[in-house]
């Protein structure tokens, strides 16, 4: 993991709101992403952590306007992204890894068809020989033989599958990748020989990602950064060592008592924090801190408005009024 400096893209107050309908024409905003900002330097792994439901999968959808945001900016390497156009071009250069292997492949597609779609969109190759050459080449990047190019995407393993899905986002020769949960639809065997494959390609590619996650040791392991998510708002973001020994806010430190540990001493040792009450709908999120109502350390003014997310060491940003 070496040091990364320049911005590759850049969230800016990042605001992504679902209207709901409430009956008798009425509307309210489901608010699945609130004020969120955070950078991601070129060839750095972020993590973005949280339960489900908490809104790191429409952040990455949201970056790559895939849904379109109801306000805020999305900057990639030094540019906005504001018009047809420039979602066409960012296009070339950002893909998604999605999560589900088993829905985001065609049935109907062989895979070399699926593999090449993207070539065909952008119209990147000279002459049917130089597709075929350039699939095969994607193929053996992620480790699939060429007599795979010709089956169908149900004839293969889940891990097989992902396999596919992450060379077709490799097909435009992309800079930025936004990995969607992309191993939790896995065996755990399977899971970590397709992180060490992500690490391989960035290494080999030059690639940044995005690495969208509920489960924490998936993310340590992959991440140089690690940004943690509460009911569309980012509670904590630091480098993944600083997260995982010094966590800052409430919910990190819960997040990070759950994990398991190998070592039966530590682990008895270890105090599992569990949070009182469940998660508040994001269409009635709570005033001021939307994690208050299950936090431990809740004062008056923590309903009253949100902390903003402040350093409190360097390149260790929470929102915590406490802290």
């Amino acid at each position: 993991m070496s040091e990364h400096t320049e911005d590759l893209v850049e969230i800016r107050h990042l605001k992504q709101y679902f209207p709901v309908s409430m009956g008798f024409f009425k509307t309210k905003p489901l608010k699945a992403v609130d004020d969120v900002s955070f950078n991601i330097r070129r060839g750095e792994t972020l993590g973005l952590v949280g339960e489900s439901g908490c809104g790191k999968t429409t952040v990455g959808r949201t970056i790559l306007n895939l849904y379109k945001p109801t306000s805020g900016d999305i900057i990639y390497d030094g540019k906005p992204i504001k018009s047809k156009n420039d979602i066409r071009e960012f296009r070339k250069k950002a893909t998604m890894v999605f999560q589900d292997p088993y829905s985001s492949l065609n049935p109907r597609m062989t895979v070399s068809d699926i593999i090449g779609e993207p070539l065909d969109i952008h119209k990147l190759y000279g002459n049917a020989q130089e597709r075929r050459e350039r699939i095969l080449e994607l193929m053996g990047y992620v480790g699939l033989n060429s007599e795979h190019a010709s089956r169908y995407a149900h004839e293969f393993s889940g891990g097989q599958r992902q396999r596919i899905g992450i060379a077709r986002s490799l097909a435009v020769n992309p800079e930025f990748i936004v990995c969607d949960e992309p191993v939790s639809a896995l065996d755990v065997s399977i899971q970590a020989q397709v992180i060490n494959m992500f690490d391989e390609l960035q290494e080999k590619l030059g690639l940044t990602y995005l690495f969208i996650a509920h489960d924490l040791l998936v993310v340590r392991h992959i991440s140089d950064r690690i940004a943690v998510m509460y009911l569309g708002k980012m509670v904590e973001l630091a480098d993944a060592k600083e997260i995982y020994d010094h966590p800052q806010h409430p919910y990190s430190i819960s997040l990070l008592s759950a994990v398991p540990v190998p070592d039966p001493k530590e682990a008895r040792a270890n105090k599992r924090i569990v949070l009182s009450g469940d998660i508040p709908s994001p269409l009635n999120a709570p005033s001021g801190c939307p994690f208050r109502t299950r936090c431990p350390h809740a004062q008056k003014q923590c309903a009253e408005t949100m902390p903003e997310l402040k350093e409190i060491s360097p390149g260790h940003f929470a929102a915590c009024h406490i802290l």
